[in-house]
């Protein structure tokens, strides 16, 4: 199968961390729109079965005639899974609870963990003219996990502010390290980004300063702070950069997705 040049093609960035609740889809959404108000133009792949950032953007499940399970175990064509949101500049591959199959429908097949790999450098994606990609992906290190790690040129892992929360990333970078041996040797950290982030709490400055210690510069310099309007945004399918501008929420994807186009234009941080 013929696929698009390296030159040409968008970033594809893939949000994960198999713990769920940490904020990974809304910062999909709204990483999403604060690249769209940068002038970069930006496709979501939903391949959460949950399918929250479909949702979160407006997308029925009357408009979920195709599916990134479409995409992913069909081959679907392109033109026929990528759906306009209704916001400028923002696409998206919707997801719904057929992708709760995925793993054992695909498993058979050779290229399994090649699969969205192959589909997002095809040719025809050169038509939809994109600056990123961007893959929100479920709460689990499962096959469609994989399929993302091998697909995407980086990781953006959103971490809560927790007591555990560093406690499960170990497993991921395990992973990740695997994906770079087998499949994806480029595959690099985007970054760490601190969700749910509360000043005046002691264990979020706790959570921070290990995280800095251990990580140093993958953990990003913006924070996501534990904000009502986050939380109230995907009620009205919405970004909270839409829903409230001016929100301290909107501000901080906003100097989130100013530091990840950023990060494109300088060297890629050091890892070790």
């Amino acid at each position: 199968m013929q696929q698009m040049s390296d030159r040409s093609r968008p970033h594809i960035l893939a949000l994960a961390n198999q713990k769920g609740g940490v904020g990974k889809t809304t910062t999909a959404i709204n990483l999403a729109a604060g690249l769209a108000e940068l002038g970069k133009r930006v496709l979501l792949v939903d391949i959460d079965p949950q399918g929250n950032s479909s949702t979160g953007l407006g997308i029925r499940p009357d408009r979920r005639t195709k599916t990134s399970y479409d995409l992913i175990v069909d081959g679907a064509d392109l033109q026929d899974v990528v759906i306009d949101t209704g916001l400028a500049d923002v696409l998206i591959i919707p997801a719904n609870a057929d992708l709760s199959s995925a793993d054992l429908d695909i498993m058979a097949n050779q290229k399994r963990s090649f699969l969205l790999h192959d589909a997002l450098r095809r040719p025809e994606m050169d038509g939809f003219r994109l600056d990123y990609i961007l893959i929100d992906c479920p709460p689990a290190l499962s096959l469609l996990t994989i399929n993302a790690l091998v697909a995407c040129d980086s990781v953006l892992v959103p971490l809560q502010c927790e007591f555990f929360a560093l406690e499960g990333l170990s497993q991921l970078m395990l992973t990740i390290r695997d994906v770079r041996r087998s499949a994806n040797p480029d595959l690099r950290i985007e970054g760490v980004v601190l969700t749910m982030h509360d000043r005046r709490n002691r264990l979020t400055a706790q959570v921070e300063a290990d995280a800095r210690a251990n990580m140093g510069e993958l953990v990003m310099k913006t924070t996501i702070p534990r904000n009502v309007r986050i939380s109230e945004a995907p009620s009205h399918a919405l970004p909270v950069l839409t829903y409230d501008p001016t929100s301290k929420g909107a501000e901080a994807y906003r100097a989130l997705a100013l530091e990840v186009a950023e990060r494109r234009k300088t060297p890629a941080v050091s890892e070790a």
